[in-house]
């Protein structure tokens, strides 16, 4: 009622008549248009450099991009063909091997393992091979907690990185640790303090890639989360470690966290290299 007696209480101005407003100046004519904006004038000269209006409607910028933009959807968490196909391969490969060894003989299984297994044996004839064939198989198999933390780590890094990226990451984890737990296996059957079957000793799985990949990914997470994910896991692997049941392969897992989180500056300018790079790419309309 307020809006209403206010209305009716403005005075409603009287037309001209029409040979009044031809004469009017033009000038004079856009003040009688209160209501309608005036769009009088030159218009501003283009800006080299800058796109136009009309250029700009061509492309759609892409949001910010921020910890908090990231959301956390289910389909995100897991690797697919299309957004994350390195690790979905890399996971694909992982389960091959994971059910060939659920169904192989005991004989055939341990023949395997062992022509994969990244000992000083096999490190002193044929370095290259044993540490790339011993990335492919899953100790414990696809029921083992690395499984799942390699689907979700890999998932998440390469996300942030890239697949390239993140499977250097993995195999800087993966081979650094190795050296470090097995150089010194070696070192000590040399001068004595180990028998010499510690040379052939089964080393194999994804686990001190993963350890790796937890570490860099850290470093990219909310500092909550990262400080949090860091405690979780650093306390696991030291349990471990103090139960004294595989003290060579706890600490390397050790080493590969460590690796890891040392990687913290480059992955962080990787993380910046994708974001600038996926900023630049036009949309098309």
């Amino acid at each position: 009622m307020e809006r209403t007696a206010r209305a009716a209480s403005t005075p409603t101005p009287e037309p001209l008549p029409a040979g009044d407003v031809a004469a009017l100046p033009a000038g004079d004519v856009a003040a009688l248009l209160d209501g309608v904006p005036r769009q009088r004038g030159p218009l501003a000269a283009p800006v080299p450099g800058v796109l136009s209006p009309a250029r700009h409607l061509r492309f759609r910028p892409p949001p910010a991009w921020s910890p908090a933009s990231w959301r956390v959807l289910p389909w995100r968490l897991l690797p697919t063909p299309t957004g994350t196909p390195v690790t979905f391969a890399y996971t694909a490969i992982l389960a091959l091997t994971s059910l060939f060894a659920s169904w192989a003989g005991p004989g055939l299984r341990y023949a395997v393992y062992q022509d994969s297994s990244t000992d000083v044996a096999h490190l002193l004839r044929t370095p290259v091979f044993v540490l790339l064939a011993s990335a492919l198989w899953i100790a414990g198999g696809l029921l083992s907690p690395y499984a799942l933390a390699f689907v979700l780590v890999l998932t998440a890094l390469e996300r942030r990185i890239g697949g390239a990226r993140a499977i250097l990451v993995f195999l800087t984890g993966h081979v650094l640790a190795t050296l470090a737990t097995e150089v010194p296996v070696g070192i000590a059957v040399l001068v004595g303090h180990l028998p010499d079957t510690s040379l052939h000793r089964l080393d194999y799985g994804i686990s001190f890639g993963v350890a790796a990949s937890i570490g860099a990914l850290s470093g990219l997470l909310a500092p909550w989360l990262r400080w949090s994910l860091l405690a979780l896991v650093g306390y696991s692997l030291v349990t471990d470690l103090v139960a004294f049941q595989d003290p060579m392969t706890n600490w390397g897992h050790l080493i590969s966290l460590g690796i890891g989180t040392g990687l913290w500056p480059l992955v962080r300018r990787w993380r910046r290299e994708r974001v600038q790079a996926l900023a630049a790419v036009p949309v098309a309309p």
